[in-house]
């Protein structure tokens, strides 16, 4: 139960008051906003293009930049003569290790990911992975048929393709004439993936004609061509590369670099933050609808949808903190004045779609800021990004005591669309 804390007369004008002239400052209108549809358009989000207060809440990637890389995931330098030809099957050692993923949390979890990988695949017409995978981290074998004596590379391999995506947000921009509409623009989020094409496996020779840049090639240059080890006569059976040897060792300790960097994730920070808090005071509801963010009394709980009652003790009530302002984007703290936590994707579940949103002790932290997207002036309707996962804040279905959660690509159905309301 609530704790019974009553707000005079006099107090609700003053907030009032306050929040009328904060909501100037970072230009949100109290009033109601007209009504938009239920549902979010159809169309494919494009820049530049329009959209509509349903997508406020949503987000889509675009592709900035890709690059394909053909690479080497097992290798074994294999000697074959006179008395040995035909078919061997010959066990391979690891070179690299290729996973999928997307983004600083790594996952592949959700629609933006896979959405992400989609459109990576489509503008550059490969067959890429789409969902959590990951090349094979042990020895595997090939098999092949030797028709003649002599030096190969027996390999498997595959297009590892990296790049980077943007995000495409619902936003308000004010026209040539003065006038405003919601166009899709370049969100806050940004990030990198990694994915991969199907395995090849084969055997390849130095004397062999392979085309440049293709993944023969990759292990014809493993095979070290020129070298004595390459050039002189060896028994039947596997020769040591010292450059496939180098390779691996490079390849293990950019793995580990990678790993370290994703395991480091949003540090935590020592000190409480130092709050410049906007006075103006705001609730955070369904539009047209009574229910509203309402901040836990117990650490272990989440933010909830909940009616305002006499008996919500402020924890309904918002403040903007630390507020910055980028190409019409607005980045803030979410204060809740009731329980004096900051709104907060809990950092051991951050990784995950559809983590609830609750309150912590406020903190320098990404997890506890926020982007927010706004309808045209006029209208107080936003979105809500998370800063650190770039996912967008919404609840699953509208009822009393729902948790708010994180999607990544948003709620497509409109539902992560809410209002900021002065008290």
């Amino acid at each position: 139960m609530r704790p019974r804390r009553p707000v005079s007369r006099m107090g609700r004008t003053l907030m009032a008051c306050a929040a009328s002239a904060a909501a100037a400052t970072v230009g949100l209108a109290a009033s109601p906003a007209a009504a938009a549809p239920a549902k979010s358009a159809a169309t494919q989000a494009e820049p530049g293009g329009a959209c509509t207060a349903a997508d406020l809440g949503t987000r889509h990637p675009f592709i900035k930049t890709s690059e394909v890389t053909p690479t080497i995931t097992h290798f074994k330098g294999w000697y074959v003569t006179a008395g040995s030809t035909g078919t061997q099957t010959v066990s391979t050692s690891v070179q690299t290790t290729i996973s999928v993923s997307v983004g600083v949390t790594g996952n592949v979890e959700g629609g933006f990911a896979v959405e992400t990988l989609g459109k990576v695949g489509a503008s550059l017409g490969l067959n890429v992975q789409v969902n959590y995978t990951s090349t094979s981290s042990t020895s595997t074998s090939v098999t092949w048929n030797f028709r003649n004596p002599g030096y190969y590379g027996l390999y498997k391999g595959t297009k590892k393709v990296t790049g980077t995506y943007g995000s495409l947000n619902c936003n308000r921009v004010q026209l040539g004439d003065g006038s405003w509409a919601l166009k899709w623009v370049e969100g806050a989020d940004t990030g990198s993936y990694t994915t991969f094409t199907a395995l090849e496996e084969g055997a390849v020779r130095c004397e062999d004609q392979v085309p440049a840049n293709s993944i023969m090639r990759k292990a014809q240059d493993l095979l070290d061509c020129g070298s004595p080890t390459a050039t002189a006569k060896h028994p039947a059976g596997p020769v040591p590369s010292a450059k496939a040897a180098q390779a691996r060792q490079e390849a293990e300790k950019a793995a580990k670099a990678e790993k370290s960097a994703q395991a480091t994730g949003s540090p935590a920070p020592a000190t409480r933050a130092a709050l410049n808090c906007q006075p103006a005071v705001y609730k955070i509801e369904v539009p047209g609808k009574p229910l509203n963010w309402s901040a836990p009394l117990l650490a272990s709980d989440g933010i909830r949808l909940r009616e305002s009652t006499f008996f919500s003790a402020h924890l309904d009530n918002w403040r903007l903190c630390n507020v910055t302002e980028r190409n019409g984007v607005i980045e803030a703290s979410l204060w809740n004045w009731g329980n004096g936590g900051c709104a907060t994707v809990p950092a051991n579940i951050a990784n995950q779609e559809q983590a609830y949103l609750t309150t912590a002790t406020c903190a320098e932290d990404d997890l506890q800021r926020f982007y927010i997207y706004r309808d045209v002036p006029g209208s107080s309707k936003i979105g809500v990004q998370n800063k650190y996962t770039g996912s967008m804040m919404g609840h699953d279905r509208y009822a009393d005591g729902e948790l708010i959660r994180q999607y990544s690509s948003g709620r497509q159905d409109g539902t992560g669309t809410y209002t900021l309301t002065a008290v």
